[in-house]
């Protein structure tokens, strides 16, 4: 029985002696990982793409993880789909002839249906003149086709940066839109409440009384012009 570094040894004078007879091509050696094929991960120095971590500060993606499967290859039965049954059996001969009758019977149901109903068997439409060809054709060439509408470029997506233009992680984003949406709440509202102010004023004036009611309903006008302004 030879040890283990016998049986590497041996290996080693098998593919020197390949390579010299020029047939090493054909014969490929485990990698590492039980790889069929070499690795082709990237270093750190070679990754470029960048994440956030924090603070305006970004830095290199992880590695992937290895896949599960490596080491193994699949079967053909794995990757396409293989016919369930023998080719040229007595069912699938069966089921292709019972295909063929229904539809056989279909189609005279359908005849019988129509000469009951009284109604004409259809025929073949006359075929047109070569005079009549040539018409329709020179329809087809005057007819002009409509101009193409231009695609309309779609929206850039907005670029959240830091004060020193650093990238920003998820919960950074999350909080700077929730301050932009409550920064836009206050002026929204600060707009309806002068509105607001103007039109009771405005009310008043011309010699209407100031109820609940009549608030509720300035309010949402208020509100509406509001939102309407952009404010």
């Amino acid at each position: 029985m030879r040890s283990f570094q016998q049986f590497m040894s041996i290996c080693e004078e098998v593919e020197d002696k390949s390579k010299r007879l020029g047939f090493a091509a054909t014969i490929k050696t485990a990698q590492a990982g039980g790889r069929v094929r070499p690795e082709r991960k990237k270093t750190p120095a070679e990754i470029r793409r960048m994440k956030a971590v924090g603070g305006g500060k970004m830095e290199p993606v992880g590695p992937y993880k290895p896949r599960k499967d490596i080491g193994s290859q699949k079967t053909a039965a794995e990757r396409q789909q293989q016919p369930e049954k023998e080719r040229g059996s007595k069912e699938v001969a069966q089921s292709y002839a019972e295909k063929v009758k229904a539809e056989r019977r279909a189609a005279a149901q359908a005849r019988a249906a129509a000469k009951k109903g009284g109604s004409a068997t259809t025929t073949e439409k006359p075929k047109a003149k070569p005079k009549d060809l040539s018409k329709e054709a020179s329809k087809l060439l005057s007819t002009k086709k409509p101009a193409e509408k231009p695609a309309t470029p779609a929206k850039p997506r907005r670029q959240w940066k830091t004060e020193t233009g650093g990238g920003m992680t998820p919960s950074e984003r999350a909080s700077a839109r929730n301050k932009e949406k409550t920064a836009k709440a206050q002026e929204t509202k600060k707009s309806a409440t002068e509105i607001l102010a103007k039109m009771r004023k405005e009310y008043e004036e011309g010699g209407g009384k100031w109820s609940n009611a009549v608030a509720v309903r300035m309010r949402a006008k208020a509100k509406a012009a509001a939102q309407a302004s952009g404010s």
